[in-house]
C-alpha cells in the first residue's frame, strides 16, 4: 500500500491535489482514498490531506498512517508541524522551499540523517509564475512524478489534463507548465 500525507494551509489546494492524484490512479485500476483533516477550515489554517493507494480493496479509513511520502506544500509548516511524525527511515519528503536542501535540513533537525530522502522545490514560486496564484498542489505532483517515477511525466500530464477538463484551457495549460517545471526543478 502507498500512503501519502500532505501538509498544507487551507486554500493551497492540498485536498484538490490529493483528489486529483487519486483520480489519476483510480483510472489505472488502483483502489484509492483521498481525504483531509482540518480544524476551523478557515483559509490559511494548517491542515493535512491524505492518499492511500493499493491494488486491494482499502478498508482502513483511519487518519493514522506511516506515510511513504510526505508533501509539505507550505514552507512554514516544515518548521511548525511535526512533518516526521509516524514516519520511518524510508519515508520520502517533498518540501516546498526556496532554500537549498542542505540549508533546509540544517533548520529542521528531524530531517538530519534523511538527506537522501528529502527533495526540495519551490512550488509556491512555480505556481505563482505559471498559474498566477500561489496554489502549489499541481507543482508538488510534478515533483512527485520525478521522485517516485510512478508515471512518465507526459502520461501523468495527459491524465491530469483530463481531470482538470472542466477548467478553462488557459488554466489547464498553466497547470501543465507548473507540473513540468516542478518535475524539472526538484532536487
Amino acid at each position: 500500500m502507498l500512503e501519502i500525507r500532505w501538509h498544507s494551509r487551507a486554500g493551497q489546494g492540498a485536498v484538490t491535489g490529493a483528489k486529483g492524484l487519486a483520480s489519476v490512479l483510480a483510472a489505472t485500476g488502483k483502489q484509492v482514498q483521498a481525504f483531509s483533516f482540518y480544524g476551523s477550515a478557515k483559509r490559511g489554517a494548517a491542515m493535512t490531506a491524505y492518499n492511500r493507494v493499493d491494488d486491494e480493496l482499502l478498508l482502513n479509513h483511519e487518519r493514522y498512517m506511516c506515510p511513504n511520502y510526505v508533501f509539505v506544500i507550505d514552507p512554514g509548516l516544515a518548521y511548525s508541524d511535526n512533518i516526521t511524525e509516524d514516519c520511518d527511515e524510508n519515508t520520502v519528503f517533498i518540501i516546498t522551499s526556496h532554500l537549498e536542501k542542505s540549508d533546509l535540513i540544517s533548520l529542521i533537525p528531524a530531517l538530519e540523517g534523511r538527506e537522501d530522502n528529502v527533495f526540495v522545490v519551490d512550488c509556491l514560486k512555480i505556481a505563482q509564475e505559471t498559474i498566477g496564484r500561489p496554489i502549489p498542489n499541481t507543482p508538488v505532483l510534478g515533483a512527485f512524478m520525478k521522485v517516485s517515477s510512478m508515471f512518465d511525466i507526459q502520461e501523468f500530464k495527459d491524465a491530469m489534463r483530463k481531470i482538470l477538463g472542466k477548467l478553462p484551457e488557459k488554466i489547464i495549460d498553466a497547470n501543465m507548465l507548473a507540473i513540468q517545471r516542478a518535475y524539472d526543478e526538484v532536487k
